[in-house]
């Protein structure tokens, strides 16, 4: 029987070499789809629909609508107060009817003074 290549086997050597470079194949592809997966989860953390710029962009939405309602209560509170004073105080009443209508009372009168123009 001639000795051929095919039939040649290999040394346990290099058996060793085989075993070593498909671990670091297996390393590498387990590391480089772990790093996939890192990329994929920082994205979906940071640009998905409830990702940290979207809670960034809605919290400031949420402040300036709070600082808004704010406003506004304070001016309904003024508004309450202005309704209970016309209703109540003839005082108030009175004040409110001569400067807002130019109301005066039988006998006065009014003057109304325009502010000069000067050149």
């Amino acid at each position: 029987m001639p000795f051929t290549i095919s039939n040649k086997k290999k040394p346990p050597y290099s058996l060793k070499r085989e075993v070593a470079r498909i671990k670091k194949r297996n390393t590498i592809t387990f590391y480089l789809i772990a790093f996939a997966i890192f990329i994929y989860l920082l994205g979906a953390i940071l640009f998905g629909d409830m990702g940290l710029f979207k809670y960034k962009k809605l919290y400031d939405v949420k402040t300036k609508l709070e600082a808004e309602i704010k406003t506004y209560e304070n001016e309904n509170k003024k508004i309450k107060m202005e309704v209970k004073a016309l209703k109540e105080d003839p005082f108030y009443i009175e004040k409110h009817a001569r400067e807002e209508f130019g109301l005066a009372r039988q006998g006065e009168y009014i003057f109304q003074f325009q502010p000069s123009q000067q050149d």
